[in-house]
């Protein structure tokens, strides 16, 4: 198969469209663009608050909710039935699997019970589209469902690793299963990628592709700020304590006692935000807004100095992306696949996760550093123009994919043996 009109595939997560997976929104836009028809479905529906930008509220209006449809009585049935009669031993081989693959105890068994009755749904609604491929993001429960659906229907899945909260409970999530079973894996990282190496059988290496998620560099071409006589700090993320959230405060507070001259302003939102509020109003020149769209994330890069991101734990952040292809200098913390994207000393600084004192030191030589700021920025735009473009990275998936139709002549590393 080599024309991406062919391909119908349905992406799926557990919550689609959110401000917090804007890079699934962007990936589903370049494959559209690239020629591919992209079935957007997600298990939840997102309440609107976390629906910011016009992008989001109008990909709502296309996107299929699984749960709304299972909680109908007639349809679960109707879909279950269809599957039990149509194929009943692939129904009944799908059902060992999901009891195979729950968590342990009545808790995980009941919870498999209903990715199972989810995943009766949503196979009808794909078989019903036309749908050839099914691809869910994140390795957690939706791609419990993603798999299970897989298994009732015979549409081929695949999922994209991105870590870090899947690698958390691998054995949990049961990432050997899917590693094999998925006709690949995307991995955002090399990191994600050993991780899920360590996790699966070496027989599957084959099928662990990287695939980078991407941004759009056009829509973050500013030239760098003005030097100005205070640096101005942005965090845009989950206000959640794996962000690191309060070693950042740490962080400003020794800053400021040797250069009082630093300003912060924190766009996200989430269970933290109360007390990063509090610390806003203690400290003074600490800014929350909430949420905010794609445009306003990158106007806010515009108009700010530097960008940083102390988080405990981390995949490759696409936020850093964004900062990057802005041309603002990053600080960031040496976790996951951060290194794979920030040169340290080039593109920005790295420290260790948890090291307040580390952190404002790096605050301290950008504030102290205008041109420094300055030939950090242009490195970074290049970085991200050269290997984080989301439109490239959307060709890497989409030959995936299209391998994946079967009549692609070149050798097919993604086929299990």
């Amino acid at each position: 198969m080599s024309d991406p009109a062919s391909l119908r595939i349905a992406y799926l997560t557990g919550e689609y469209p959110k401000a917090s997976h804007t890079f699934i929104l962007r990936e589903i836009v370049a494959l559209r663009a690239l020629g591919a028809s992209v079935l957007p479905c997600s298990i939840r529906r997102t309440a609107d608050r976390y629906l910011i930008g016009p992008e989001e509220r109008e990909e709502a209006t296309r996107t299929f909710h699984v749960l709304e449809r299972a909680k109908r009585p007639p349809a679960l049935l109707r879909a279950h039935g269809r599957a039990l009669l149509g194929n009943p031993g692939r129904y009944l081989s799908a059902l060992r699997l999901a009891i195979r693959t729950g968590r342990p105890g009545l808790k995980g068994l009941l919870r498999q019970a209903v990715y199972f009755l989810e995943a009766g749904v949503l196979a009808d609604h794909l078989r019903a589209q036309g749908v050839t491929h099914l691809h869910n993001h994140f390795a957690d429960s939706s791609a419990n469902v993603a798999m299970l659906t897989s298994a009732l229907s015979g549409i081929p899945f695949s999922y994209t690793l991105h870590g870090p909260a899947e690698l958390f409970e691998p054995e949990s999530w049961h990432l050997r299963t899917k590693v094999a079973r998925a006709a690949f894996t995307v991995c955002i990282s090399h990191f994600a990628r050993s991780q899920a190496m360590l996790f699966s059988d070496p027989a599957d290496w084959p099928h662990l592709r990287i695939v980078h998620c991407g941004v759009e560099p056009e829509r973050y071409a500013a030239p760098p700020a003005d030097a100005a006589d205070r640096l101005r700090l942005l965090f845009v993320g989950r206000l959640t304590a794996i962000k690191g959230l309060r070693v950042l405060i740490d962080a400003l507070e020794r800053a400021r006692a040797v250069n009082p001259a630093i300003d912060l302003t924190l766009i996200g939102d989430g269970e933290d935000r109360a007390w990063v509020e509090a610390q806003a109003a203690r400290l003074g020149g600490v800014t929350c807004l909430g949420f905010r769209s794609q445009s306003e994330v990158a106007a806010a890069l515009a108009g700010h100095d530097a960008f940083v991101l102390p988080s405990f734990a981390e995949g490759v952040p696409v936020v850093l992306m964004e900062a990057m292809a802005s041309a603002r200098p990053v600080i960031a913390t040496r976790v996951g696949g951060v290194a794979e994207l920030v040169a340290d000393g080039r593109s920005g600084l790295l420290v260790a996760p948890g090291d307040a004192q580390a952190l404002a030191d790096a605050i301290l030589r950008l504030a102290a550093d205008p041109a420094l700021r300055a030939a950090m920025g242009t490195e970074g735009r290049a970085t991200v123009r050269a290997e984080f473009d989301v439109t490239t990275e959307a060709r890497r998936i989409l030959a995936l994919f299209l391998r994946q139709g079967g009549s692609d002549p070149r050798p097919d590393p993604w086929k299990a043996p």
